[in-house]
């Protein structure tokens, strides 16, 4: 049903658009999204009879589609922003009341909200249907947010995922390739205005959490070694601190207040670096050597003890 749905979208008028979309079955209409190529969906968002009733049908069918639990206990007003080939085709709010979920389509430009999102109608469509990671699309400057990014990441995890078996998408959990990848494409600019923001904590605890799968174990071999990191760029002039040892080929990470009892005196060595510098470090986009050279990582204490760190990793690195 739903490819037919689709195709008569394809032909229908304003009125015909939304009677077709309400009567709809919302899991097969999600199935025919994911199979339908880029192209022929841009073909019928470019209609003006279908794009109102598109981006009205898919709002007012959110509930059908969503995890039942997925907002329990968020509060927050979300005014979505689309675009589609660089102009703006429509403001809509999102409204979520401990975990109850309300939309209105055409609100005012200027509507009030506690965050703002924007991003391309095409790439709405694919959020909705799980085939994007908002905290990723939020990373590769596709999705700007502008406010509350906890509540933006508590909606872009509301749906079911494309690739997970149908399990809830969770926009904190970001791929290293796929973030190595995308910071490939990004500018600095952007980088640093989002590090900046309430993501932050979310992109530095997910490296750091994965980052003990990446140690390779012949590089790692006899090393023992404990290197403190201060991420600075923080808007209100704080550090993040975190602590990386590495012994018996493993590593271990240290975070917030646990970071002051192990003691300065533990460490080999301390690198201070921006957040933007430190991603693309651990993403393969800047050298370890490179970076010290040109100012972008300080090393406190033995360079070298940092150096053979970094080299006990495997750095992720974007698929060609």
């Amino acid at each position: 049903m739903g490819f037919v749905l689709l195709d008569e979208l394809s032909r229908a008028s304003a009125d015909e658009a939304a009677v077709l979309l309400a009567g709809a079955d919302p899991v097969e209409l999600i199935d025919a999204v994911r199979s339908t190529p880029d192209l022929a969906l841009v073909a019928l968002i470019e209609r003006d009879e279908i794009l109102p009733a598109l981006t009205a049908g898919i709002m007012g069918r959110l509930d059908d589609v969503v995890e039942p639990d997925a907002l329990t206990g968020i509060t927050g007003t979300a005014r979505l922003d689309l675009e589609h080939r660089g102009r703006l085709v429509g403001h809509h709010e999102l409204r979520v009341t401990d975990g109850a979920l309300g939309h209105q389509v055409d609100v005012p430009a200027d509507h009030p909200a506690t965050v703002v999102l924007r991003t391309t109608a095409l790439r709405f469509v694919r959020l909705v249907s799980g085939e994007l990671n908002a905290g990723l699309e939020y990373l590769g400057g596709t999705l700007d947010i502008i406010g509350d990014a906890h509540l933006a990441l508590a909606l872009g995890g509301m749906f079911r995922s494309a690739r997970d078996h149908g399990a809830r998408v969770d926009p904190r959990a970001l791929d290293p390739v796929e973030v190595a990848g995308v910071l490939g494409r990004v500018s600095a600019d952007h980088l640093r205005s989002v590090m900046a923001s309430d993501f932050r904590h979310v992109v530095l605890d997910e490296v750091f959490r994965r980052l003990p799968a990446f140690v390779n174990v012949r590089k790692a071999s006899g090393l023992r070694l404990t290197v403190g990191f201060r991420i600075t760029g923080r808007p209100d002039g704080e550090v993040d601190r975190y602590v990386v040892t590495l012994a018996d080929n493993r590593a271990t990470v240290t975070s917030g207040p646990a970071v002051e009892a192990l003691g300065a005196e533990a460490r080999n060595a301390t690198v201070t670096c921006d957040a933007c510098d430190f991603l693309r470090l651990v993403t393969g986009h800047i050298g370890a050597v490179t970076g010290v050279l040109r100012g972008q990582l300080k090393v406190r204490g033995d360079k070298t003890a940092a150096l053979r760190l970094n080299s006990a990793f495997d750095i992720p690195t974007a698929v060609a």
